[in-house]
């Protein structure tokens, strides 16, 4: 279906869901009446009486509103504000192209609001989604960031700024992948999980190549460029030529052997699980009980089964270098200690080192090394950063550039240091 167009038939509910901010605002309280009541969310004899909202801006994805809802009967759980997210922004083609993102993520809204869900998520009011045209529309409860005991929301990127030890913060999200993973596959969300969420090799691991060796090799290039230009704003180990040199070996060796480490990351289910894509920090909330850091995750688009390599890069490529440096190996023991706890199989630590080290050959050569000629163009005079904390990278505007180059630097230290191509070697002979 081409075009803009205003409701169209959920998979889930049946319901005409509407498409858009304005088609919902126009079906008003009577559609979401009848949403919240095929949704088991309103109590029958209950109704939706007055409905408020305000624009939600940002997100790289479809259009968002915040609600309030009025009740003819007092409803505590519709109480406060409502977050609302559309799969589709009709105004902005890069922003709709995404819209597929949500189609696990409304499964589960629905699948969070069993009550052995093992982790927090934001409160499902209704989800649906039409599997053909990639439309949905997702209403959860709205965190609320700096109030009740919830800290203020962090930015990604910038731990060094916001937190004065970012550790507890990393093993809460840790803890979290790993409970929701353990209650997978201990069977305690129910055997309909893997009709749900089937494991797609191509979308739960690595990314494919998206570049020739040739557009590789140009950006092995630029990094070498900007490590000779921008020393200053990146660690020496990983700036040293010897270094940059055997990347370039490296790289070449994991193209030599796509199919061997492609396979060997998604043969082990043990090691794949239903779990959250991109637990960065920007994507959960905090509070603490009893002095210890506890925490939700929000933005559940792209949800599935990954491989264990997926979900801890993508929950850790973001963290502060300290974490990385001092405590990767503290962290992923954590994880398979939760993991094992809450219902998943026996995993070996070195097993796990070896697997994260080979997902982020794989996905680092499919993604990050455009790194540096990206943050060039997002921050042209980057150069003149005095370190990786100057202040010209603390406003919004800034976060492209400022994340790139964190998550680059991490990717390259630890390749550095756990010598990824001979983990390579050692798995391919």
């Amino acid at each position: 279906m081409c075009g803009r167009f205003d409701f169209i038939r959920g998979d889930a509910t049946g319901l005409d869901i509407p498409a858009h901010p304005e088609a919902l605002l126009a079906a008003g309280p009577d559609w979401l009446t009848s949403a919240l009541h095929a949704f088991g969310t309103l109590t029958k004899g209950n109704r939706v009486i007055a409905l408020h909202a305000e624009p939600c801006p940002g997100g790289s994805t479809g259009k968002k509103l915040f609600l309030r809802l009025e009740t003819l009967h007092a409803e505590p759980t519709l109480e406060g504000r409502l977050f609302a997210k559309f799969s589709r922004d009709f105004d902005d083609e890069r922003r709709d192209w995404q819209r597929t993102e949500m189609a696990g993520e409304a499964k589960l809204v629905a699948l969070s609001r069993q009550a052995a869900f093992p982790i927090r998520v934001p409160r499902g009011i209704f989800a649906d989604y039409h599997d053909a045209t990639g439309t949905g529309l997702v209403i959860t409860e709205c965190v609320s960031y700096g109030e009740h005991g919830i800290e203020p929301h962090r930015r990604k990127c910038l731990d060094w700024q916001t937190m004065a030890d970012p550790l507890p913060y990393y093993r809460a999200t840790t803890s979290a992948l790993a409970r929701l993973a353990g209650a997978h596959k201990s069977g305690a969300l129910g055997s309909e999980v893997e009709a749900l969420f089937p494991f797609d090799p191509a979308t739960g691991s690595a990314d494919p190549f998206r570049y020739s060796p040739a557009e590789l090799a140009e950006q092995l290039q630029q990094g070498r460029d900007f490590a000779a230009d921008c020393p200053h704003l990146m660690p020496p180990e990983i700036c040293d030529p010897a270094f940059l040199s055997r990347l370039e070996s490296d790289v070449a060796l994991v193209l030599e052997h796509e199919a061997a480490l492609r396979q060997y990351l998604t043969s082990n289910p043990a090691m794949i699980a239903l779990n959250h894509w991109n637990s960065h920090i920007d994507n959960a909330w905090f509070w603490r009980e009893d002095g210890t850091v506890q925490c939700g995750l929000i933005d559940w688009g792209r949800v599935g089964q990954l491989t264990f390599g997926a979900a801890l890069w993508g929950g850790l490529s973001a963290a502060h270098l300290d974490v990385w440096d001092r405590h990767i190996v503290g962290l992923l023991d954590h994880f398979l200690g939760e993991y094992h706890a809450h219902g998943g199989p026996l995993v070996p630590l070195p097993e796990l080192k070896r697997h994260l080290a080979v997902h982020m050959a794989v996905m680092g050569t499919a993604r990050m090394f455009s790194a540096p000629e990206i943050i060039r163009f997002r921050m042209p005079g980057i150069a003149s950063a005095s370190s990786p904390q100057d202040p010209m990278f603390l406003p919004i505007e800034a976060d492209p550039a400022r994340n790139y180059l964190s998550c680059y630097t991490a990717l390259l230290k630890h390749w550095q240091r756990e010598d990824f191509g001979a983990r390579i070697r050692e798995l391919v002979g």
